[in-house]
């Protein structure tokens, strides 16, 4: 394989041209294509259907680094580009730098574009969406196929031997300092968790928990929340999930995230989100619990570890731990000793869950 079998920008455009010229259509994907699969096979076909000829874009070896960390791809981009042209349904490859194509949309002007059903329109990229109704191309979300990804496929070899478990692998997201993360970093190094970071995200591009992962080597992806400073915009939570997926976390933790996580996200992560709330849930729930703890005359307060669902601070309990609150105290006495007992209590709870998984 060479460059010469990729296709530029330009020869792209010109074969849409062509095409044009005599009433067909450009059908326009885009993806990785790491480990080709039975679903990457069945997909590329049903696209190639919706037009005359298809082009692939193929996020490059930097690029797929950028999105999935740094043990991806497996495959460098000029073998998978092989493995894509040899494929009856792709008739040209064309490789791009960003994370994002949105400038070969705007440079090829597709008539037809497929993305797979584990998105909608609404979550596709804001700025791709843009250049696609911009270029007046019909959008295709096509059926994924049922068990067949490339996270599965690389979960199945992560998991080696029988006489070689698996590492229970966990996912933090935090907005700020990440004072828990410290605590769960540390638990890590005493061996009193038996478990790896495999992922940190942050919504806060200037977080220091994205400094903090990346001086342990562990991934750190700031993730765009979208314009609504209060809100995680819907490509934001698809943007989690695919992370989460392709990491292949066993657990996410939330450490000081301060937007609240809502579809896809959930569903694909039922069970396996936890936080850490600053009062003994149900009491107090919503922001600054130990705030309203003192107003309301409680004589002790704690920390909830619970499982993330769609309410807020609503989800079932795992564990507690209790302070008192003493005459005399203020706010900030209240949370610090608050404070204290969650990066006591999150990773003796992690490591529980950790254990639990293992078993299961």
């Amino acid at each position: 394989m060479t460059a010469t079998h990729l296709s530029s920008p330009a020869q792209v455009a010109a074969l849409r041209d062509s095409l044009a010229a005599q009433g067909k259509r450009l059908v326009f994907t885009n993806g990785v294509f790491d480990i080709l699969h039975a679903g990457h096979v069945r997909y590329l076909n049903e696209a190639r259907a919706l037009g005359d000829a298809m082009v692939i874009a193929m996020n490059s070896d930097a690029s797929v680094r950028a999105l999935k960390g740094p043990t991806r791809p497996v495959n460098g981009q000029e073998d998978r580009a092989e493995v894509l042209l040899g494929l009856r349904a792709v008739d040209a490859v064309v490789v791009y730098d960003d994370e994002r194509c949105t400038s070969l949309i705007q440079t090829i002007q597709p008539q037809v574009y497929a993305k797979g059903g584990d998105y909608t329109v609404e979550t596709l990229n804001p700025e791709e969406r843009a250049a696609l109704q911009a270029a007046g191309s019909d959008i295709h979300i096509l059926p994924l196929v049922p068990g067949r990804s490339t996270t599965a496929t690389l979960q199945r070899l992560q998991s080696g031997p029988a006489s070689t478990p698996r590492r229970f692998r966990l996912a933090v997201l935090g907005s700020g300092h990440g004072s828990n993360f410290d605590a769960i970093l540390d638990a890590i190094a005493s061996g009193t968790l038996d478990a790896e970071v495999a992922l940190v995200l942050s919504d806060n591009r200037d977080a220091r928990i994205l400094t903090r992962a990346r001086e342990h080597g562990i991934t750190a992806v700031h993730v765009d929340p979208g314009p609504d400073p209060a809100r995680l915009a819907a490509p934001a939570q698809k943007e989690i999930t695919d992370r989460l997926r392709a990491a292949g976390v066993d657990l996410v933790v939330l450490a000081g995230f301060l937007r609240r996580l809502k579809e896809p996200v959930l569903s694909t992560f039922a069970g396996k989100i936890i936080n850490v709330h600053p009062s003994l849930l149900p009491a107090f729930p919503g922001l600054k619990a130990w705030e309203q703890a003192l107003a309301a005359g409680a004589t002790e307060t704690g920390c909830t570890v619970h499982y993330v669902d769609a309410g807020l601070d609503t989800g079932p309990p795992i564990a507690q731990a209790t302070v008192p609150i003493l005459p005399g105290d203020t706010p900030d006495d209240v949370r610090l000793r608050i404070n204290a007992a969650e990066r006591d209590l999150y990773p003796r709870t992690i490591a529980r869950l950790a254990a639990a998984g293992r078993e299961g």
